[in-house]
């Protein structure tokens, strides 16, 4: 095992292979473990196996969509930092960025954001879902982007809240391509793309309100969400929290400004704000509104 007390003072960067992905995702599943809540981490065996499918998951689908803006950082042989960068319709992302605990504050991080950043070079926009580490988000503002403050909120919905004649229904990305697309660029100048089959691979649930918007739903929580106006944008939430379990918890991450209807909701349903990590952007990202993006695909 890698001695994190002893490291080597250059940490060999190179472009992510496919033997690489069950490392990489357990060193991006454990660099941001301590920016889940309690409440929202799996508790038995199966829950956790879940995760590690998802997460290697999102690693396959990455290196599969962008092989030139996936990296990984090695020690002595050993895997113990990751950046992910995508790019849809000339706008780049960065969708994940981590180094193992204790390894943090050597360089590693610095050297990995610095390869993922070649791939933004000369795209038009670029976005960048920070966490709340203080270290990840000096690095961004120094990297030339703008922030923008989000909040979070999170807890189980009361349900006797929840509307009656929410309007959405099942989509099926293939089906509802035009719609997906014209929407995504709408609130962010870019297509999601293959990224929404990716989600519904993984179990995730895609919700249409027609001509006007459309969700991802994980258990009840909107992982993505994306609408022409607000209340499109607000059905879409209320149907997202109606699709969890009585009880069970949900989150809304990343709610910047100009998304105060996603607050509403929020308040009406009984869940708890809190301050969330910032939302960085350079370049044509377009109004950001009405819009929850994803933390895995921007």
């Amino acid at each position: 095992m890698l001695d994190c007390g002893a490291v080597s003072p250059l940490p060999a960067v190179r472009l992510l292979q496919p033997a690489d992905v069950p490392a990489a995702a357990a060193v991006g599943g454990a660099s941001l473990s301590d920016q889940i809540p309690v409440a929202l981490q799996p508790t038995t065996p199966a829950e956790r196996a879940h995760l590690v499918r998802r997460q290697q998951a999102r690693v396959s689908h990455l290196l599969a969509t962008d092989p030139e803006g996936s990296w990984v950082a090695e020690v002595d042989g050993e895997i113990v930092g990751v950046a992910l960068a995508l790019v849809r319709d000339d706008i780049w992302g960065l969708s994940l960025f981590g180094v193992r605990p204790g390894l943090q504050g050597q360089g590693i991080g610095r050297l990995l954001l610095a390869a993922a950043l070649g791939y933004a070079a000369g795209r038009r926009g670029a976005l960048i879902l920070s966490s709340t580490d203080p270290r990840a988000m000096r690095s961004y503002a120094r990297a030339g982007f703008a922030v923008k403050p989000a909040l979070a909120a999170a807890g189980a919905i009361n349900r006797a809240r929840l509307p009656a004649g929410l309007r959405t229904r099942a989509g099926d990305v293939e089906a509802d391509r035009e719609l997906l697309d014209a929407v995504s660029r709408h609130v962010r100048t870019a297509a999601h793309g293959r990224d929404l089959g990716a989600f519904v691979a993984a179990g995730d649930r895609l919700l249409v309100l027609d001509g006007r918007g459309f969700a991802v739903s994980r258990r009840g929580s909107p992982i993505l969400l994306a609408a022409f106006d607000d209340e499109a944008a607000t059905d879409l939430l209320w149907s997202c929290l109606a699709d969890g379990a009585p009880g069970a918890p949900v989150h809304l991450d990343y709610v910047t400004q100009g998304n105060d209807w996603a607050v509403a909701v929020a308040l009406e349903a009984g869940l708890s704000l809190s301050p969330d990590g910032p939302v960085f952007v350079r370049g044509e990202t377009g109004p950001f509104a009405p819009y929850l993006p994803s933390g895995a695909y921007l």
